[in-house]
């Protein structure tokens, strides 16, 4: 999309990584910004669902918030998440504080391009695909990447941590 710019584009763009920028229109009334990304890419891109993938802000329980990025059909497991960021247990973060913290609003949230690079787990499904994609910093906007580079520019560790 020309002229699109979030922090998450410029970083991939400054790291000179390979992706490609997809824009659907945003309903506000959705009740799931995932979903409303599958509804609106995958077919048209030919996507499978499990391609798209969400970006959660989580909070450890040493006080540290952390990002989880796994498929948007699938359900976080909170445990496996905690147990891969090396914390024994993890809760969502309060919304206002992962909008505070990470410098994205809430559906926007990219994994790319935060205020402060928090500590990163990558579900392991993405390892299975070429490309996936995941926001790109704003509401209706996606963009596409190599798994591989989403986990190194993010120092991501990789786990099982999305269950169906």
């Amino acid at each position: 999309m020309a002229g699109a710019s979030t922090p998450a584009i410029r970083t991939l763009a400054e790291a000179g990584v390979d992706h490609r920028v997809h824009a659907y229109s945003h309903d506000p009334r959705a009740d799931s910004f995932g979903a409303e990304a599958v509804e609106a890419l995958a077919g048209q891109l030919g996507l499978d669902a499990a391609q798209i993938f969400k970006t959660l802000v989580l909070e450890l329980s040493t006080g540290t918030l952390a990002v989880a990025v796994l498929p948007v059909p699938n359900t976080l497991s909170l445990k496996a998440a905690a147990a891969a960021l090396g914390a024994p247990k993890a809760t969502m973060a309060d919304k206002a504080k992962a909008e505070r913290v990470t410098g994205y609003v809430l559906g926007g949230i990219s994994p790319l391009g935060q205020r402060k690079l928090l500590p990163t787990v990558v579900d392991a499904s993405a390892l299975t695909w070429d490309r996936m994609l995941c926001s790109a910093g704003r509401r209706g906007l996606e963009i596409d990447l190599a798994p591989a580079d989403l986990v190194r520019l993010t120092n991501a560790v990789t786990a099982p941590v999305a269950s169906v």
